[in-house]
């Protein structure tokens, strides 16, 4: 007869061997790894309403210390749905609207000088329709201030706001600024407040605010040299800029645009509630109709929504819904079919960024072998 200490270990010995898919994956993202030059991954899996597969590979420090699923990774471009769910919360409790003139919310002049009579709209700024772009900068509002940049009038495009599209962080910047006047919250407390917290997330937008210790050092991959290169810009503290912040108009020193720093299993979780149009379990951060709004595309040319887009190109006759990012070396993604009701977010503090059918290699590879052994097979 067993004792109760024997039948605990062997429990606790069944519970850690490895599912085939756990040792397949494994296999395959190593092998991919040693293909292509990754410095870390960290990837997650989410299938029938939960997290069911997550794991980190390679280095968090090159050569010092490894990768741990509980390091933060600045997400960069994926952060835009974040502003988008935290406007729609804003929309939703009829404080602005999608159509509102970005001019009356913002507080000065947001008109394309080609087209001065044609009004731009919120929802024009959260799917890149606005014909803003990035010409003059984004990380102040200054780039398109008539008032305090004499070449404003570079920051529009040549065609119509709502006739075009074009990717444009300056948009998001100002979406941020327009969320932190209309909640009266600081952009990111507001996040933390209204979306990390209820689902129980860690992460944010300020660095000071995290634990540094987390922090997955990001490296740019220089090919002529065929070396990863620290990117230390990617975590700098705005505890100066603070001193002289102003509410509704310093907003891009926080980067609504790509700024959120959080690990891969809590982004996941995050996913979930686009996944399932706006809610988790017994958390809904926005309704079911304005979750679908996001995942609609605005731009046929681009299949874009509010800041998460359709693709069937990372797997090939699959359509997903989600959002890449790229920032310092690193690479994001966070992709989800919400009729067969699994996703998955991959990302790399560093790797080759050669691009496979529009996607960086590396990421799109890992997406498909994610796919193959947690998803297709039984």
């Amino acid at each position: 007869m067993k004792t109760i200490s024997t039948l605990l270990f062997c429990c606790l010995l069944s519970f850690n061997i490895p599912s085939k898919a756990q040792e397949s994956s494994t296999q395959r993202l190593t092998q991919l790894m040693q293909d292509f030059p990754v410095m870390g991954l960290s990837v997650a899996v989410v299938k029938e309403g939960k997290v069911v597969h997550t794991q980190a590979l390679g280095w968090k420090e090159e050569g010092t210390e490894s990768l741990e699923t509980t390091d933060l990774f600045r997400i960069a471009s994926i952060s835009k749905s974040f502003t988008v769910t935290a406007l729609l919360q804003l929309v939703e409790k009829g404080l602005i609207s999608l159509d509102d003139d970005v001019s009356n919310l913002i507080g000065f002049q947001i008109r394309n000088p080609r087209f001065p009579d044609t009004m731009i709209t919120l929802r024009m700024l959260l799917s890149h329709t606005s014909s803003i772009n990035d010409q003059q900068g984004y990380f102040t509002l200054d780039a398109i201030h008539p008032e305090k940049n004499a070449t404003w009038q570079e920051a529009y495009n040549a065609y119509a706001p709502g006739d075009g599209y074009e990717y444009c962080n300056l948009n998001f910047n100002l979406a941020g600024a327009i969320l932190e006047k209309y909640s009266g919250v600081r952009f990111d407390a507001y996040i933390q407040e209204n979306i990390l917290k209820p689902l129980g997330l860690y992460g944010g937008y300020d660095v000071d605010q995290l634990d540094k210790s987390r922090l997955a050092t990001l490296y740019a991959y220089q090919r002529d040299s065929a070396k990863f290169i620290p990117s230390p810009a990617a975590y700098v503290s705005k505890s100066e800029e603070l001193k002289t912040y102003i509410p509704g108009y310093s907003t891009p020193i926080f980067s609504p645009t790509g700024g959120m720093k959080i690990s891969a299993p809590d982004l996941a979780k995050y996913l979930l509630v686009h996944m399932n149009y706006g809610k988790v379990g017994k958390v809904r951060l926005i309704s079911s109709a304005h979750s679908k709004e996001m995942q609609t595309p605005l731009s046929s040319d681009e299949n874009y929504g509010l800041a998460l887009w359709k693709t069937d190109v990372l797997i090939p006759g699959v359509e997903l819904v989600g959002h890449t990012g790229s920032a310092y070396g690193l690479y994001s993604a966070l992709f989800f079919n919400p009729e067969e009701k699994y996703g998955f977010v991959v990302i790399s503090n560093g790797c080759d960024p050669s691009v496979e059918e529009g996607y960086i290699r590396v990421i799109r590879r890992t997406i498909q072998i994610l796919h193959e052994e947690w998803i297709l097979k039984p």
